[in-house]
């Protein structure tokens, strides 16, 4: 019995098949890799904003009427917002307590002052280990979120009332506050190119709206 072997042609289908089968899956691959590279990338600016939104509810309701001297001089002043010079948008300054000091073993309180600014496309966090620090001094920066376009803090001063009527829920909100007591409530709002417009409001030392 004679053994018929592959032609030529039939040799290059075979190959073109198996190239163009290669060429599909090495696709699908790279196809799959790079989803998955996005979920990473995704994921971790999801975790970034979780850890900054924390970081930012922990120091505006943990925030004290403590003043702060400037240049070394005493003030009465306990918390600042609005917008600055040193901030590209909003801005937002106070002393915040509950900073863990186990058995006061570190030389320092457990109050902390801290500010947040917009800072070429970076949400910063600005503080210190120590309220009343020396003249010169330069706070720490900690970039909390990036690819910001805006940055803005809101407030309702204590003498706030409703733009309508007791019964009514619209409140009165400024963009600007400079006070010697806590405000009743804050509003922080950031808008992100990766999440959007996020918008936060916190009452202020147990007040109730």
């Amino acid at each position: 019995m004679n053994a018929r072997g592959f032609t030529l042609l039939e040799i290059l289908i075979a190959m073109a098949i198996f190239t163009l089968i290669g060429l599909a899956s090495t696709g699908l691959l790279t196809t799959v890799i790079d989803s998955n590279a996005l979920s990473e990338e995704r994921f971790e600016k999801l975790q970034q904003l979780q850890r900054a939104m924390i970081t930012i509810e922990r120091d505006i309701q943990q925030a004290v009427p403590r003043a702060v001297r400037h240049n070394g001089e005493k003030q009465e002043i306990v918390m600042t917002g609005g917008m600055r010079e040193d901030s590209d948008a909003g801005f937002i300054g106070f002393v915040r307590s509950g900073w863990d000091n186990p058995q006061m073993m570190l030389p320092r309180s457990t109050m902390q002052p801290v500010a947040y600014r917009l800072n070429e496309g970076k949400l910063e966090r600005n503080y210190s280990n120590y309220v009343d620090n020396v003249i010169g001094f330069e706070p720490k920066t900690r970039v909390m979120l990036e690819n910001v376009t805006d940055f803005k803090v809101e407030f309702i001063a204590n003498e706030a009332t409703r733009t309508r009527s007791m019964d009514d829920d619209e409140l009165n909100w400024s963009e600007s506050y400079t006070g010697a007591a806590l405000p009743r409530a804050v509003a922080i709002e950031i808008v992100s190119e990766d999440f959007g417009r996020i918008r936060r409001e916190f009452v202020i030392s147990g007040a109730t709206l």
